[in-house]
């Protein structure tokens, strides 16, 4: 895994030998070259190991998910705002099957940092009202229930909503 700004450089330097590859008249090799660059720019917007948790993730495989989060040791050097979002994001996910503690503060965190998608906002909110709920703290479990009701403009997690507020009930 290269360092957010060495991808930038290689992409950069590969740019350069293209252009070199296009004044000289190789105009195959200057287009795969550009070809070859946009894959490290498009790297720098989408981490390649998050996407890799990510897929994890869809096979509901948690620990293999942990171990490819692992792998980055520095998430603020290796990792744009966003990416760092959904970082703390899978991490939270990962630690709402344990350490609630823990995961509230990744939820948290990844709201604090942003995440990309509505969906997951939503998400996250679902989750840590959630936390709430189990450590009995009606008032913020009920204004996280509402902001992710609100963003959840799919409704595909009406369900959860409204079990969570049939449970809030009983509190």
């Amino acid at each position: 895994m290269f360092n957010k700004n060495l991808k930038l450089v290689i992409a950069g330097l590969i740019i350069a030998f293209a252009i070199y590859q296009f004044i000289e008249g190789n105009i195959g090799n200057g287009i795969s070259l550009i070809l070859l660059s946009s894959i490290f720019i498009f790297l720098y917007f989408r981490n390649e190991i998050i996407l890799l948790a990510f897929l994890r993730m869809r096979k509901q495989d948690l620990t293999g998910t942990k171990n490819w989060l692992d792998k980055i040791k520095r998430p603020e050097a290796s990792l744009t705002v966003k990416q760092q979002g959904y970082y703390n994001y899978l991490h939270g996910i990962i630690f709402s099957q344990t350490n609630l503690t823990q995961a509230e503060k990744y939820f948290k965190k990844a709201l604090k940092l942003g995440l990309t998608m509505d969906y997951d906002v939503a998400m996250a909110k679902l989750s840590l009202a959630g936390i709430a709920m189990q450590k009995r703290r009606k008032r913020e479990a009920t204004m996280l229930l509402n902001e992710a009701k609100k963003l959840d403009k799919n409704n595909m997690l009406t369900d959860q909503i409204k079990m969570m507020q049939k449970q809030m009930k009983k509190i």
